[in-house]
């Protein structure tokens, strides 16, 4: 999803993963590795005894190397339900060299190819019922798993949207969302859900809001978004939801360049929906 960055942060990257997979016995099956954003993250296929998995190595500086982040994946591994699918993880191993800490985390390989390389959706893909009926029942399940993690703070809620969409915010409802519920982090045909260093407590529906809003480009999806999501999406609730999510993509869009291309989609959206004031 994102490009590779400087070449020592490359480097370094790289002699990490040789490193971690040294100590995991693995051999690497990754000829294009896949970057995180500034290269904080570098994932790819590896191989083993057991068979074939995933390696990622995510690095950060030694007082940053825990909380909600840092610990996501892990969490999730422990506490989420079976009905939400995602690679089962299999394996942790955390080392510090040269002001910087690393984690390695060796997880199940799967199938399931990323729906987008983009956050943002661009074509409609092709996807089974079976896939829409899991991705309800999977965020329904996720909604009622208790956490005090925190995926989206009020503060930035009550802070941004009022600035970026001009709407104000009022009664904020919670429940437990992925946190970063787009295109890149979704897999088919059978549904995979990837990414869970974010997830927590975030406005109810947030996860669909953010996934309708990132298929506005792609307007037949979107609308099978809207059906698959009206039982949460067409209440109250939502409302916070959207405009989250829209304050957030509006927020980013002078900086990152799918956010730049959604901000229109997303304007009107809010113009047609929230009667923004001029």
């Amino acid at each position: 999803m994102f490009s590779a960055p400087d070449g020592a942060t490359a480097q370094r990257m790289r002699a990490a993963r040789a490193l971690a997979c040294t100590a995991l016995t693995l051999t690497d099956l990754a000829e294009k590795p896949v970057w995180g954003y500034a290269g904080r993250t570098l994932s790819g296929a590896v191989t083993s005894a057991q068979g074939t998995g995933w390696l990622r190595v995510v690095a950060e500086r030694p007082d940053k190397a825990h909380g909600k982040l840092w610990d996501g994946p892990k969490t999730a591994q422990e506490r989420l339900p079976p009905e939400i699918p995602r690679p089962v993880l299999h394996h942790i191993h955390d080392w510090q060299a040269a002001d910087w800490a690393y984690r390695a985390e060796l997880y199940q390989h799967t199938d399931a190819t990323v729906i987008s390389h983009s956050p943002v959706l661009e074509h409609d893909p092709a996807l089974p019922e079976a896939w829409w009926a899991k991705l309800r029942t999977a965020l329904d399940s996720l909604a009622g798993v208790p956490t005090e993690r925190i995926a989206v703070r009020e503060e930035y809620i009550r802070r941004a949207v009022p600035v970026y969409t001009g709407c104000d915010v009022g009664e904020i409802e919670w429940s437990t969302a992925h946190g970063d519920f787009h295109w890149s982090n979704l897999g088919g045909p059978d549904l995979t859900i990837l990414d869970w260093e974010g997830w927590g407590q975030a406005p109810v529906a947030f996860d669909a809001a953010q996934l309708y809003l990132y298929s506005l480009r792609a307007p037949a999806t979107a609308a099978r978004v809207r059906q698959t999501f009206t039982h949460i999406l067409d209440t109250p609730a939502a409302r916070v939801a959207e405009l989250t999510v829209c304050a957030q993509v509006l927020q980013a869009a002078d900086r990152t360049p799918f956010y730049r291309e959604l901000a229109g989609p997303v304007k009107e959206y809010l113009d047609a929906t929230y009667k923004r004031p001029v």
